[in-house]
């Protein structure tokens, strides 16, 4: 039976023989050697295609020209969060920031979440406090 979570620990690297860091597949190397030469050939037959109304090709240069954005930086005016009361104030803010165009619904939903962490950061600190102030007020 196979130990389940963390079965690699200090004492039992895994494979310490194995395939070192930055070591390429040998596919990739065969791949890379097949292409040597012919990048620029490839690239431009692309490019013709795209100009003659290739879907897929027009698609595999697009992506090239403008990737996906995956993430931008946001910045918006949003109030400190000291207390669970002040996130209705912070909870106004991103809504104004959708409203104005600043933040797109997906921004402010990861931003939401963060909100939400620092909130329950918040709530289980003053539960601690208040359980703390509890227990020596039964010691006195």
């Amino acid at each position: 039976m196979t130990a389940r979570g963390r079965p690699f620990g200090e004492d039992n690297p895994g494979n310490p023989a194995g395939r070192p860091k930055g070591a390429r597949h040998r596919t990739t190397l065969a791949m890379e050697a097949l292409l040597e030469g012919e990048a620029e050939t490839l690239t431009r037959k692309a490019i013709e295609l795209a100009l003659d109304g290739d879907g897929p090709a027009l698609r595999l240069c697009m992506d090239r020209l403008a990737p996906v954005r995956k993430d931008r930086h946001v910045q918006f005016d949003l109030p400190a969060i000291d207390t669970t009361a002040d996130l209705p104030k912070a909870t106004h803010a991103l809504l104004q920031a959708i409203a104005a165009g600043e933040l797109t619904p997906s921004e402010a939903a990861d931003i939401g979440k963060a909100v939400d962490a620092h909130v329950r950061a918040i709530e289980v600190t003053d539960l601690h406090q208040r359980l703390a102030r509890l227990e020596e007020g039964m010691q006195q």
